[in-house]
């Protein structure tokens, strides 16, 4: 099978492309240079896609003996996964830049530029696995066995016809240490690379300078359910559903409880607070759903919506153009934007964006 292995620069991606070759598959190793910045180094374990990192790629391909490509994608990732980001923040949305970069980068343009090319496959370094035990024999997306580091949920969105054109060697594996252990044997430079984390994008950490910096300021009022206005905040792209740190209050609340963010309204520029019990729901409501598999109302499901959260056990309510998922418990801070994944065990059943928190 030739297969087109995605190589960050990590020592996951590095130690997948290892395992597609020494499968006898045809490999060729991509980096794809995702920033505009081409001469930005790393700081730590932030930063996307530097200038070390394409070289670190670069060097784990040599290692391994495959031939090693660089592609240029960092104006399709400016404009479906930054301005995404951008804008959904100014729509009063929470969404998942990881999702989103896997949607349409790693499992769009990426995908789409492999088949032209006559590949057969895309190869990463993700943690999840791909079984033939869908409909009719079909290939479907599995939780990985390390499950702290499971990326099924950031997966998800592809859905099936992707996940029949993808291969992920990291499944079967029961931790990190037995990855970096790997490297280490296979005398990959990248064994001791530190993991990246947070939003890669933005390198500093720093979500809301970086959004202010975009979006710029849009003052309004901080109120909570009853209207009353409690303070001012520069612009709600800075705040989000379940948010409790940077509220700018100055008087606590008359039963001394803390605040949370309950909703954002960016129409009328008000962020509202209330207290902890506000948050609770046990109904999901999500558009746009993604199904691997048919779905009926009645199934019984986990549902999860963040990528380290919980799967929490519900029942179908509905599954058409919408999916509503009754939850058998309250789960706090569901916010618009979010991604829902359903399981069945550690299968994928589907994927969708939720909508505004029902009560």
């Amino acid at each position: 099978m030739k297969v087109l292995a995605a190589m960050s620069g990590g020592v996951d991606s590095a130690v997948a492309a290892a395992r597609a070759h020494e499968a006898g598959h045809e490999v060729v190793g991509v980096h794809m240079a995702l920033s505009k910045n081409r001469a930005e180094t790393r700081s730590g374990s932030r930063g996307c896609c530097t200038v070390e990192d394409a070289a670190d790629a670069r060097r784990a391909a040599e290692r391994i003996g495959i031939p090693f490509y660089v592609w240029d994608l960092s104006d399709d990732f400016h404009d479906l996964v930054v301005e995404d980001f951008l804008s959904e923040y100014a729509a009063g949305r929470t969404p998942n830049p990881c999702v989103r970069c896997n949607e349409h980068i790693k499992f769009a343009t990426l995908m789409e530029r492999a088949r032209a090319l006559g590949f057969d496959a895309v190869c990463t370094g993700h943690y999840a696995d791909v079984r033939a035990d869908g409909p009719d024999g079909a290939p479907s997306l599995h939780r990985a066995r390390n499950l702290p580091k499971d990326q099924s949920y950031v997966l998800a969105v592809m859905g099936p016809e992707a996940v029949a054109r993808s291969v992920f060697p990291l499944g079967a594996f029961e931790d990190k240490e037995a990855v970096r252990a790997e490297a280490r044997e296979r005398r990959l430079g990248v064994s001791t690379k530190p993991d990246s984390y947070d939003i890669c994008f933005i390198a500093d950490g720093d979500t809301r300078g970086f959004l202010e910096r975009n979006l710029g300021e849009a003052p309004g009022e901080v109120v909570d359910a009853d209207g009353t206005v409690l303070g001012e905040h520069r612009g709600t792209h800075g705040f989000t559903v379940g948010q409790r740190r940077g509220l700018g209050l100055e008087r606590p609340a008359a039963d001394g409880a803390p605040r949370y963010v309950v909703d954002v309204k960016p129409e009328t520029r008000q962020v509202v607070v209330g207290a902890a019990e506000l948050l609770s729901t046990t109904l999901l409501e999500a558009s746009a759903p993604i199904p691997f598999e048919p779905l009926a109302a009645g199934r019984e499901v986990s549902a999860q919506i963040r990528a380290h959260g919980e799967a929490l056990p519900g029942i179908i309510e509905r599954a058409d153009d919408r999916l509503v998922v009754r939850l058998s418990s309250p789960v706090r801070g569901v916010a618009p934007g979010q991604t829902l994944v359903l399981y069945d065990g550690d299968r994928v059943i589907a994927s969708a964006t939720l909508e505004r928190r029902a009560a």
